[in-house]
């Protein structure tokens, strides 16, 4: 079988005047956000560069870098849209995504189905989410900002669950 792993690492910043927008849902309560020159979603974002780091086509600044106008500003929908369109006409085909938040807040748990349900009705994809905190420690511990991790597993179209002989 034709597999490929990938991992895939974001970090944002929380400023005032941001939306607080991740794992592409909004979260209105929350008084700050995520600045980047897209949305911030550092869910999605660890999501996409996971992807292309296993279908080898880069990383996520190489593909929707700063110095891509079109990307500014933009959804992590839209970038996780455009990766699995490349990753696909790489020839890959994806089994899963996992991605860990690491950060304070949002509170992920009493949505974590609902972002779930989302991507993989708006991707066609399994994306597992799970949140955790560094107990005080670094950017993410002092409220500053959030990361996340994720891995990706690719494989080529009509592997899974084919045998091989």
């Amino acid at each position: 079988m034709d597999l490929r792993t990938g991992i895939g690492t974001d970090v944002h910043r929380l400023v005032a005047g941001r939306p607080m927008r991740i794992a592409g849902l909004d979260w209105p309560e929350e008084e700050v956000g995520p600045e980047g020159h897209s949305d911030g979603d550092v869910v999605l974002h660890a999501a996409c560069d996971a992807l292309l780091s296993a279908a080898g086509l880069g990383d996520l600044g190489s593909n929707f870098g700063t110095s891509e106008p079109e990307w500014a500003g933009a959804p992590g929908h839209d970038l996780l849209a455009e990766t699995l369109r490349r990753v696909r006409a790489a020839g890959w085909d994806v089994a899963n995504v996992a991605v860990q938040l690491i950060g304070n807040r949002p509170r992920i748990g009493g949505r974590r189905a609902e972002a779930e349900q989302a991507i993989a009705e708006a991707h066609g994809i399994t994306l597992t989410l799970s949140a955790t905190t560094t107990d005080g420690l670094g950017l993410t511990g002092r409220g500053e900002g959030l990361a996340a991790v994720a891995t990706a597993l690719l494989h080529r179209p009509g592997t899974i669950g084919s045998e091989s002989t």
